[in-house]
């Protein structure tokens, strides 16, 4: 399975659409980036695509508006929708939101606990 490496460029976008607030943290993944709340990503990055998680409603709405899988092609996440290049500033952002509310209503990821050796 091939993962794309971001460029500095993607990177940036990528930080430039990520909220502010006291829960949101930008963690490396697999030589990309992710977008977490309470421990959960709501946004990532793979290569040059940004993907984000949404409800069924808002998924379904963002696939017939242009959106694409999220991840690799021989396993896309599930959940996880990519915004089209082709969005305005204002689109993206609002899906960006809706990533956000959606997944900070989830439980908190609990740490994964260790297994004794």
């Amino acid at each position: 399975m091939q993962i794309p490496k971001a460029t500095e460029d993607d990177k940036n976008r990528f930080r430039a659409l990520v909220p502010t607030g006291p829960d949101i943290e930008i963690k490396p993944m697999f030589g990309n980036i992710g977008a977490f709340v309470n421990g959960n990503m709501f946004m990532g990055l793979f290569g040059s695509d940004i993907g984000v998680k949404l409800n069924s409603a808002d998924e379904t709405r963002l696939r017939e508006s242009g959106g694409g899988p999220f991840g690799p092609a021989e396993r896309p996440m599930g959940g996880y929708v990519s915004l089209p290049e082709t969005m305005s500033a204002d689109e993206l952002d609002g899906w960006v939101n809706s990533a956000l509310s959606y997944v900070a209503e989830l439980p908190p990821k609990q740490p994964k606990k260790r297994k004794a050796k």
